[in-house]
């Protein structure tokens, strides 16, 4: 166990697997107080055991559907109850559907709204007067480098990539709206990475060597590379950082 999240207590969304699953891990480590939550149930519960294993402290709710509105306040006002405030708030969940312009439905584009743009909404909104009464945290939203940039080689990301952006964009205006109350709010944008989410995509023919082709780091990223990012955003040592996109994608964008 280490300090640097010590006393800390923090929200996660999405903890049932990959980066969400990370994160608690690494932040409940650090000695944070993680409360997660997830759709899925059965990975929820492994990530509870994980973290207990690595001498942490988690609780989780699962299943809980975030892109309702009144059930992410409440989870977030429960949070706030059962611990006297919290100071991080993580939004990390997304499900997006995937499909060019030329083919998205209107319920798969509103499908990929609600759970990439809406959630993330819904969590900040009920988060604020708690991060307000405790003097300020730190919010970190996950974009993407699709939120950036037309990427090559990734057809149907249109509303994931609109999605992102989004997001990229409102983490700007709630650090402006922050400042005032000590309300710290930074986005992170990974790259290829490879999780359970993922790993069907990158088993394609081919898509994983294009991705890896104009990589600065030849592999893909992991789950780890972004909690790693996201502790230093949470933690303490970030306390002039703020408003920030932290590319985390092995050199992708930088080229």
């Amino acid at each position: 166990m280490s300090t640097r999240l010590q006393n800390k207590v923090a929200l996660i969304t999405g903890t049932g697997g990959g980066q969400g699953r990370a994160a608690a891990v690494l932040f409940a480590r650090e000695g944070a107080t993680v409360v997660g939550c997830d759709l899925k149930v059965e990975g929820s519960e492994e990530t509870l055991e994980l973290v207990r294993e690595a001498g942490g402290t988690m609780t989780s709710t699962h299943p809980l559907d975030l892109g309702d509105s009144a059930t992410c306040s409440a989870w977030v006002q429960e949070a706030a109850e059962r611990h006297g405030g919290f100071d991080i708030l993580y939004n990390n969940a997304s499900l997006p559907k995937f499909a060019s312009i030329a083919e998205m439905t209107d319920d798969d584009w509103h499908y990929t709204i609600r759970n990439e743009l809406h959630l993330v909404f819904y969590a900040c909104r009920a988060a604020w007067p708690y991060l307000v009464e405790r003097g300020g945290g730190s919010i970190l939203n996950i974009g993407s480098i699709s939120g950036m940039s037309a990427i090559p080689g990734t057809p149907g990301s249109f509303a994931h990539a609109a999605t992102k952006g989004a997001v990229i964009a409102l983490t700007r205006e709630l650090a402006l709206e922050g400042g005032p109350h000590n309300i710290r709010a930074n986005s992170i944008s990974p790259g290829p990475i490879l999780t359970p989410a993922t790993e069907a995509a990158f088993s394609q023919p081919g898509v994983r060597e294009g991705w890896l082709e104009p990589l600065m780091i030849k592999r893909m990223g992991l789950a780890e590379d972004i909690a790693w990012c996201a502790l230093y955003l949470a933690s303490d040592e970030s306390s002039f950082v703020t408003g920030a996109n932290f590319v985390v994608d092995g050199g992708f964008m930088a080229r």
